[in-house]
């Protein structure tokens, strides 16, 4: 048996002698539901588990054999998939802010799926983070329960859905940027903007084709359902998806891709079908990755800033884990258009 705590000059038990009793005690709730906020099970009431946590917290209790004493020198940062330029920003941005505060990053991958597997938790838990970084991804209310009960704080960069009011998160403003895009075409005189988004139900990709729309439509025009399509982000939708846009009688004069690798597949739709790049196709993309300044022609893009999130994402986990306060839990970062030589007015 645990022996008994003895009583902290707050009237409580003291700090570091508290047992999982004393917990319940104190929160006015049963030993077994104490016992599952601690093993992060998500069949307790979200006010209780957080009253419960909270005195947790106040008196350091610690179980035995649990080392979340040791602070961590690692930071979590767990993608869906890793091999691409746009996770590379990440990485950077991350890796900088790490460096400033003596901490190295280890990163994992959910293999293309947006919610990972059990065996990733497993991995996590195994080697306790300081925090974790969850890019592009969508973690279930059980994991976030599971990392919350062990003290590893999660924020969501770039969140697949709406975060829980639990859940901080780093975005950028999608929608102004897919406006922004939309509007610099129109401004150029075009009036059919093909629109190749990124799968329908992600967060960021929904809000940029929302911005598009808005744009079409404050302009006076309507907005034609054929000429919106979707992909996943990378080259092969953008070059499947603009292939078919292409292949229309009454073809766009523009296409506006809702990232940069969806909008080299367009650029080599256009060269499939005999179209220059800004001569007969006006192309936009939506990142600004460096590749983007290098193509040819340089793509004309909407700037995401990718490292600046990653590292406003890691700062807001350290922050966590030291059990401070954070200004804010919800951050976005502006989008600007950067313009350079795939645009132009249409054809005549």
């Amino acid at each position: 048996m645990s022996a008994k705590a003895e009583p902290s000059a707050s009237g409580g038990p003291a700090s570091g002698k508290i047992t999982i009793a004393d917990i319940a005690t104190e929160a006015g709730v049963s030993v077994p539901t104490v016992s599952k906020v601690m093993n992060g099970r998500t069949d307790v009431a979200a006010h209780t588990r957080e009253r419960v946590e909270a005195i947790i917290r106040r008196h350091g209790y610690q179980r035995r054999g649990d080392d979340r004493s040791r602070r961590s020198t690692l930071v979590e940062l767990m993608f869906h998939e890793l091999e691409s330029a746009w996770a590379l920003e990440i990485i950077r941005g991350a890796e900088q802010v790490a460096r400033e505060h003596g901490l190295a990053v280890v990163m994992s991958e959910s293999q293309g799926r947006l919610t990972p597997g059990h065996g990733w938790l497993e991995s996590v838990i195994a080697r306790r983070p300081l925090g974790v970084i969850a890019v592009f991804s969508d973690l279930s209310a059980t994991q976030l329960a599971k990392l919350r009960a062990r003290d590893i704080p999660v924020v969501v960069v770039d969140p697949v859905g709406e975060p829980g009011p639990e859940t901080p998160s780093i975005g950028a403003t999608n929608w102004n940027g897919g406006l922004t895009a939309t509007r610099h075409l129109l401004e150029l005189g075009h009036r059919r903007i093909g629109m190749i988004g990124g799968p329908e139900r992600v967060l960021c990709s929904r809000a940029r084709v929302d911005g598009y729309r808005a744009a079409m439509e404050t302009a006076g025009l309507t907005v034609d359902p054929d000429l919106v399509r979707y992909g996943d982000f990378h080259v092969e939708a953008g070059f499947k998806q603009a292939a078919v846009l292409l292949a229309r009688p009454d073809r766009p004069t523009a296409i506006f891709a809702g990232s940069d690798l969806q909008a080299l597949g367009v650029y080599e739709a256009a060269r499939a079908a005999g179209l220059r790049v800004p001569q007969d196709l006006s192309v936009v993309g939506f990142d600004d990755l460096p590749l983007a300044e290098w193509v040819g022609p340089p793509l004309t893009t909407v700037r995401q800033p990718l490292q600046d999130m990653a590292a406003a994402g890691t700062r807001l986990a350290i922050t966590l884990a030291r059990g401070e306060k954070p200004e804010h839990r919800r951050i976005e970062l502006a989008t600007t258009l950067v313009v350079r030589h795939s645009t132009a007015p249409p054809a005549p």
